[in-house]
């Protein structure tokens, strides 16, 4: 199957056709200065897993993506580790900087509505949820993954226990933004709150992407390890 982006696509005009795989881009530990270097020399130079990449930023780019080779050509190591970067910057990064955005919004002198304290219960209640999420993955799902990759399987933990519980952690921000979108204030400056929104919803389909790579590229990849270890 011909996919959209291929290791002699230059990684400079991979973000010219998609902007987003910019975050894409940085989970994998990739530094803008990339020059007329191509995808596949980037990750050689940096000691990323070429295959691993292309799948994931092809995923994320393809409206009907299929992964060759039943996932055989997918660095477990190194999917874990863009995850793992992609929890980093939701729970020590993006999140922060919109509570405090938010903060901000709702405490202006000219704002007299009186949703501030809603919009702030609910905007915690998600980060905690996300965090206690991810954390999860990171300190159980993750550590499976990769001690299955060193031939240490848990007889007492498989990927289908993971898949099982996999709850969906964007509804909580589906709230917030339903309720910023109904209970505007009409007076007073819109500025700050809007640019909150936007960001919320920027939030929301990164979100939304990370969780569908955890779907259907993580846990494949992990159930055909799981296959293999079994069969030997």
């Amino acid at each position: 199957m011909q996919h959209k982006f291929s290791s002699s696509v230059k990684m400079s005009d991979l973000i010219q056709e998609n902007h987003s795989l910019l975050l894409v881009i940085s989970r994998f530990g990739l530094h803008l200065g990339f020059g007329n270097q191509t995808v596949g020399e980037v990750c050689q130079n940096n000691g990323i897993h070429c295959p691993t990449f292309l799948a994931v930023v092809n995923f994320l780019s393809e409206d009907s993506f299929e992964v060759e080779s039943d996932y055989g050509d997918i660095s477990i190591e190194t999917l874990v580790a863009y995850l793992s970067n992609a929890h980093s910057y939701f729970i020590d990064f993006k999140l922060p900087s919109l509570r405090n955005k938010l903060l901000e919004a709702v405490n202006q002198p000219d704002q007299t509505f009186p949703y501030g304290l809603i919009f702030m219960k609910f905007f915690d209640e998600y980060f905690s949820e996300v965090k206690k999420h991810m954390e999860y993955e990171n300190e159980v799902v993750f550590k499976y993954a990769n001690e299955l990759v060193k031939g240490e399987k848990s007889p007492d933990y498989s990927i289908a226990v993971f898949r099982d519980r996999h709850n969906e952690i964007d509804s909580k921000l589906e709230e917030l933004k339903n309720i910023l979108i109904k209970y505007y204030p009409d007076k007073g400056s819109n500025h700050l709150l809007t640019e909150v929104l936007f960001d919320i919803l920027s939030c929301e389909i990164d979100v939304v992407s990370h969780n569908r790579v955890e779907d259907y590229l993580f846990m494949p990849t992990i159930e055909a390890f799981e296959r293999k270890y079994i069969a030997k």
